[in-house]
């Protein structure tokens, strides 16, 4: 399978134009025989952009996702939409199940190649450091793992990096392949790049970290976009400029290491 994770410029509270781009994006790859795409977390709207949240925000079945469920049909390629910031009292109304009635969320909607939302996954841990997410976002609750062309795949959002027992449940549901879209900033760039391998190494999983772009008045994401492979090899990175990273995920490959080096067994 090959993954395409996608380093997007990010604009503050420019919500049409961070779409039009990401869309833009997407078709390139695409193009180039991406099989999955990743985007970066709230990527339409940017996670500093506080006070543009509820401008933002949509339930899963809005409009704005549906034109990544459309670009998925059309392109044939499995998409994680990034994160959006999503309207949990819409999504209720739309008949989605939802952890709460009312507030926000952030989160991650994967569609399928015919342009099925497949997955839902709302971010566990909220950022509180020089943050108002914890103010304006409730937290998610549920960990979804779907198969694509053969891997197993989850997702977790940016934070959560730091909490390993997370990753722990996704693998014990088989998972083999973890997508992390991120806002992560400077200056905690080596926290970024330590705690994606570390996930990796001891999970003996494939971690794909998809950070974001841009500035945001003192903020800037730090990019440094990778794909780690199961024993913690960095299969593919980047800068901090906006680009695509790229790697193949081959589920025989987390099966031939699982086994010659069996540690998830040696658990107690």
């Amino acid at each position: 399978m090959k993954l395409a994770c996608v380093q997007l410029d990010v604009e503050g509270g420019a919500i049409s134009a961070n779409v039009d781009r990401a869309l833009d994006r997407i078709r390139e790859v695409s193009a180039a025989g991406a099989d999955l795409v990743v985007l970066p977390e709230l990527f339409d709207v940017g996670y500093f952009a506080f006070d543009a949240y509820e401008r933002a925000a949509e339930s899963v079945r809005g409009e704005r996702l549906a034109r990544f469920a459309d670009v998925a049909a059309a392109e044939s390629i499995v998409l994680l939409a990034g994160t959006v910031v999503e309207d949990l009292g819409a999504s209720a109304a739309d008949g989605v199940d939802v952890p709460a009635t009312e507030g926000l969320a952030n989160t991650a909607v994967l569609f399928d190649a015919t342009g099925e939302r497949r997955l839902v996954y709302r971010k566990h841990h909220l950022f509180g450091y020089g943050s108002e997410e914890t103010e304006r976002m409730v937290p998610g609750d549920r960990m979804p793992v779907v198969e694509v062309a053969g891997v197993r795949v989850g997702v977790t959002t940016c934070y959560d990096l730091r909490f390993p027992t997370l990753y722990r449940e996704l693998v014990d549901d088989g998972v083999e392949c973890v997508l992390v879209p991120s806002a992560w900033p400077y200056p905690r760039v080596e926290h970024w790049r330590t705690l994606g391998r570390a996930r990796a190494i001891e999970n003996l999983a494939y971690v794909a970290t998809v950070n974001g772009s841009g500035q945001f008045g003192d903020d800037a994401l730090c990019g440094r976009t990778s794909v780690y492979d199961p024993w913690g090899t960095t299969l593919a990175s980047a800068g901090d400029e906006p680009t695509t990273v790229t790697a193949e995920i081959d589920p025989d490959r987390v099966s031939e290491i699982r086994t010659e080096f069996p540690a998830l067994h040696d658990r107690r």
